[in-house]
């Protein structure tokens, strides 16, 4: 008795539909393996493609890409399962597919192809430091749509694939060795030999400062107040920034040690009296002692 209620209720048809309990339990079943299917799949596709030289950068992109077109002939299936009539349905959308990709699509699809051209020639490439359209951070990932920075403060910069293919991209980390430069200003007062020199000796004494090419200090400007200077060091890239600090605190001391004068900005105001400006000073002068006694 209790079999043939259960079966009743699974051929039981759904109300205002031919569907039945026995077809939606089959489609949702075809659905979850078809979900784990494309999981399975796309990792078995990974980890194939990881042993060829393709760069990390496109094997994310591929699958992501892949992992897209497998669900959408997943949720395909899913509804045909249903009994819907999927090859009507795409042939009826034909002319609203066509003028959304023409109108509203037509960005989606710059930033697609945006995305293949990034990720197959490679400006950009995970973990790389880089200043895209105007954003510094480094390079999370390259999706099919958007690019991600992370920036030193981690935050999460989102930049689509087409602002980044059609703007200037610099690169801070692509290269092995930067160039560390480091300005200082001296006293016109100061020996500017002996300036230079502790300058130099300061970097040729730090062993992370390469010593080809060779450290350099060049005279950048003849200021208002200050003779300045530019110290000139090349570092692997990844101790440019310990470069660059040590250059900064240690030049200070170095000159503050040996005697040579960084000095600061600073104005003399001279002001030229007439009669009534100094007639004004001694009235308020006056008016300030009669405070100063009354109080």
């Amino acid at each position: 008795m209790d079999g043939v209620i259960s079966s009743g209720i699974i051929e039981h048809v759904i109300p205002y539909t031919d569907i039945t309990v026995s077809r939606v339990i089959f489609s949702l079943a075809l659905l979850v393996a078809g979900l784990v299917l494309v999981k399975l799949l796309v990792r078995i596709f990974r980890r194939g493609i990881e042993k060829t030289k393709l760069p990390a950068l496109t094997t994310q992109f591929l699958g992501h890409f892949l992992k897209i077109i497998l669900y959408v002939v997943v949720v395909l299936i899913f509804l045909k399962s249903l009994g819907f009539d999927v090859d009507s349905y795409v042939v009826g959308l034909s002319a609203v597919i066509g003028l959304v990709l023409g109108l509203g699509m037509q960005d989606t699809f710059t930033n697609i192809a945006a995305g293949v051209w990034v990720a197959a020639i490679r400006p950009v490439d995970t973990g790389e430091m880089v200043t895209v359209n105007g954003q510094t951070g480094k390079v999370k990932s390259v999706g099919i749509m958007s690019t991600e920075l992370l920036t030193p403060d981690n935050q999460l910069i989102t930049i689509p694939n087409k602002l980044v293919w059609g703007s200037s991209i610099v690169n801070m980390t692509r290269m092995p060795t930067r160039r560390a430069s480091v300005d200082v200003g001296i006293s016109y007062n100061s020996d500017l030999e002996k300036a230079v020199k502790i300058a130099l000796d300061l970097m040729k004494g730090y062993p992370p400062v390469l010593q080809d090419p060779e450290p350099s200090v060049v005279t950048t400007e003849l200021a208002n107040s200050s003779v300045n200077l530019q110290l000139r060091a090349w570092a692997k890239t990844g101790d440019l920034m310990a470069v660059k600090n040590y250059l900064t605190a240690g030049i200070f001391e170095a000159y503050r040690r040996e005697g040579i004068e960084i000095p600061f900005p600073q104005m003399d105001i001279y002001i030229k009296e007439s009669k009534e400006t100094r007639k004004e000073i001694m009235e308020i002068q006056t008016a300030n002692s009669g405070i100063r006694a009354y109080e």
